[in-house]
């Protein structure tokens, strides 16, 4: 069993690792650890998670309060009120991090809900990730926000144009649970931009989540994956995929069809004006 101290130095490695992965900026984002019932440790607000000691780690109750003296006179996290919430719906949940991950927070930006169906790791380890509306940060609205959208299987929320939070059993579960998340997102990216997504099957997906339980994982689509449940919000996401507009070649009369209505008829005669001004230049 680890020590108090041995926390508080997992902590600080553990804002190491997410300060050098780009997942926070500055003094943004913040993790915590349950200690005991009515103990929590935090990072504390104005300082960059990649620079934490464990001097710098705060002691708080179940309320948010300070209930210890902080060497280097540190106040815990403003956002302390998101970790507590989360701890008092989740029994089995000791560990909380909220960050800023780019990739997945683009989507939070976005609005559009992640895929589901896609990729087996995500489906595994993270299952289905949604996304609560809006909240100011540092106030009740935010927990309040995120508190509907928790349920027993839930390890992973997107914030609405804010970031994102993972929690589990303890805090290097969370932090796996923190790089799974973007690195899904960052395929997807990836995947936009070669232009083309298969999605698993109603079959494919149902063998997957079968394999998920026997990993220890349940989850609760199974019960209606052979209908074809998983993935019906995926049409915000597969609509940028397509294309208005594309040049295709008509083989036959040499003709490029489709061209003129992808620029505009002005930008299109601008083009073409440019390119014959050219020719008569080095005939010239």
């Amino acid at each position: 069993m680890q020590s108090v101290w041995q926390i508080k130095q997992e902590i600080c490695e553990i804002g190491k690792r997410i300060w050098q992965k780009g997942f926070c900026a500055g003094n943004e984002g913040n993790h915590s650890v349950r200690i005991a019932p009515d103990r929590y440790l935090c990072t504390p607000t104005g300082i960059s998670k990649g620079f934490l000691d464990p001097e710098d780690i705060i002691t708080c109750d179940g309320e948010g309060n300070q209930v210890e003296p902080n060497s280097r006179g540190r106040r815990p996290t403003s956002e302390i009120k998101v970790h507590l919430a989360i701890y008092k719906v989740r029994n089995d949940v000791n560990a909380v991090i909220h960050s800023h991950p780019p990739h997945a927070t683009a989507f939070a930006i976005a609005g559009i809900p992640l895929p589901e169906g896609v990729h087996p790791e995500a489906e595994v380890f993270l299952g289905k990730v949604k996304t609560a509306k809006y909240a100011t940060p540092s106030t009740h609205d935010l927990p309040n926000s995120l508190l509907p959208l928790i349920g027993p299987e839930t390890n992973t929320l997107l914030m609405g144009n804010h970031g994102s939070v993972s929690f589990d059993k303890d805090l290097i579960g969370a932090y796996y649970k923190l790089e799974i998340l973007d690195a899904y997102c960052r395929i997807l990216l990836l995947t936009k931009s070669i232009g083309k997504m298969n999605v698993l099957d109603k079959n494919q997906m149902t063998e997957l989540l079968k394999v998920k339980e026997k990993f220890g994982f349940p989850d609760s689509r199974l019960a209606c994956s052979p209908s074809g449940c998983v993935g019906q919000e995926n049409n915000a996401f597969l609509a940028m995929f397509e294309q208005t507009a594309s040049a295709q070649c008509s083989c036959e009369s040499g003709k490029v069809e489709g061209t003129q209505d992808a620029l505009g008829a002005a930008a299109f005669e601008d083009m073409v004006q440019a390119i014959t001004d050219k020719i008569m230049s080095a005939v010239a």
